[in-house]
């Protein structure tokens, strides 16, 4: 997983670092100002508008419908679609339909997450996972706080520097050294979050089949047994541990016996810091991370008071949505597993546009996945140049969204005329596919619209 990590972090280095030069999608979105007409889009989408805005004239709903319709019909895109499109700059509405219907909204429940998280505890905020020494019993006591991007051991070219068992170990074993302790045993602390570790609407194979991984508040590759493979640890918190006693014992420490579960007590001798919650929301938006999304949940409810649980998680939720005025987000759990989440499309276009407006709140647009670049819009051939919406590619930005009978597509595009639009198409019907959503976003890049 750490391999996998660094890769997807570097992506998105280079993501941001695009975004900055060019003015492209994510920071136009922000200012609201349509960029110049790209006729002819790199398809792999290395470098897409130039950033000089040009003028251009409002999109017409008409042409708009226009567009959308030929996909629609040439698809069977009829019975269980719904959708809505907003101008970019202005958020007038161009194109809905049953745009207040509430629908399974799969994992574009993570732009409601992404909100949630950021609004509560803010971009700058980070999760400190800690070692207490417990010098009664001779123990140390690993405690989690939710970082579900904590890995086993430094990466120097992996972006952002996420934090390590490695860093902490050898922290420990620093503080360890200074009171005179070369001999502990191991406890693990994974008390932050209560309730059940799987959530209401899951199906029981999302573990087995490396969907996610139990829900819990100490892990570490977001319970990844490799990276080579999706299959996860079905004790996170205990495996973790373990990878903690390796690396102790490479910091010099002997350690004796076997990892138990034991409470952390008193100031930790040894913290290591995760990114900024505006990476982390950035990363699992991209990634479409599950067990972050989980942890984002429940940290957000940690933090107003509530459960570190699903329940805590989705209180959490409906009150930042109803402070912010937005309606039709009512959900079960966070990462979009579970099948009783229900999300009309307008409320994910409010929370994209809101994001836009809100400095504080702008990684739930940075983090939207690329057409064919990056993210899980680089997967499974999405907008590639070999298939018919290639020519979209670059031009489209979205969270995706996917479960049996279910697709989900939320996030910006750009048409020939340097309109910007901001949108949501979701498909609840036992043909539903991303392919599917994505000829409409692409037909959308295509439009001269006004």
């Amino acid at each position: 997983m750490r391999r996998v990590r660094g890769e997807a972090f570097l992506t998105l280095a280079l993501l941001n670092i695009f975004v900055l030069i060019t003015g492209f999608v994510a920071l136009d979105v922000i200012e609201a100002r349509p960029l110049p007409a790209v006729p002819h889009p790199v398809t792999n989408a290395e470098g897409v508008a130039a950033a000089e805005p040009a003028s251009s004239s409002p999109a017409d709903p008409e042409r708009i419908a226009d567009v959308l319709d030929d996909p629609m019909s040439a698809f069977g895109l009829a019975e269980g679609l719904s959708g809505f499109v907003v101008d970019g700059a202005t958020g007038a509405t161009l194109f809905e339909r049953d745009a207040d219907a509430p629908v399974t909204p799969a994992s574009t429940t993570k732009i409601a997450t992404a909100v949630t998280i950021l609004d509560t505890v803010g971009p700058d905020h980070v999760l400190t996972t800690t070692a207490h020494f417990d010098s009664a019993r001779g123990m140390v006591v690993l405690r989690g706080v939710g970082d579900t991007t904590l890995t086993t051991t430094v990466d120097s070219a992996a972006y952002p520097q996420v934090a390590t068992l490695e860093e902490l170990a050898v922290r420990t074993a620093a503080a360890l050294g200074a009171q005179d302790v070369g001999t502990v045993s191991i406890g693990y602390d994974d008390s932050l979050f209560t309730g059940s570790a799987l959530g209401p609407g899951w199906k029981p194979n999302y573990v087995t089949e490396g969907s996610t991984a139990p829900v819990h508040a100490l892990m570490y590759d977001s319970g990844q047994v490799s990276p080579d493979t999706s299959t996860r640890w079905p004790d996170p918190p205990l495996a973790t541990a373990e990878a903690f006693v390796n690396e102790l014992k490479q910091a010099g420490v002997t350690v004796e016996g076997t990892p138990s579960e034991a409470p952390a007590v008193g100031d930790p001798i040894a913290s290591v810091d995760s990114p900024p919650m505006s990476v982390l929301v950035e990363f699992m938006m991209l990634e479409s991370d599950n067990n972050l999304a989980e942890s984002m949940a429940r940290i957000a409810a940690l933090e107003t008071g509530g459960e570190g649980s699903f329940a805590g998680g989705a209180e959490a939720t409906h009150r930042v949505m109803a402070d912010l005025g937005i309606e039709g987000v009512e959900v079960a759990d966070n990462s979009g597993l579970s099948t009783e989440n229900r999300i009309t499309p307008n409320a994910l276009v409010e929370l994209l546009f809101l994001a836009s407006e809100r400095p504080d709140l702008n990684a739930a647009i940075t983090g939207l996945p690329t057409g064919n670049s990056t993210g899980t819009l680089a997967k499974n051939g999405r907008y590639s140049a070999y298939g018919s919406t290639g020519d979209a590619a670059g031009m489209v930005r979205g969270k995706t969204g996917t479960l049996n009978g279910v697709s989900t597509l939320a996030g910006t595009v750009h048409d020939q005329e340097g309109n910007m639009f901001v949108f949501a198409f979701m498909d609840n019907s036992p043909g539903a596919s991303g392919v599917r959503l994505d000829t409409l976003a692409a037909a959308l890049a295509r439009c001269g619209c006004s």
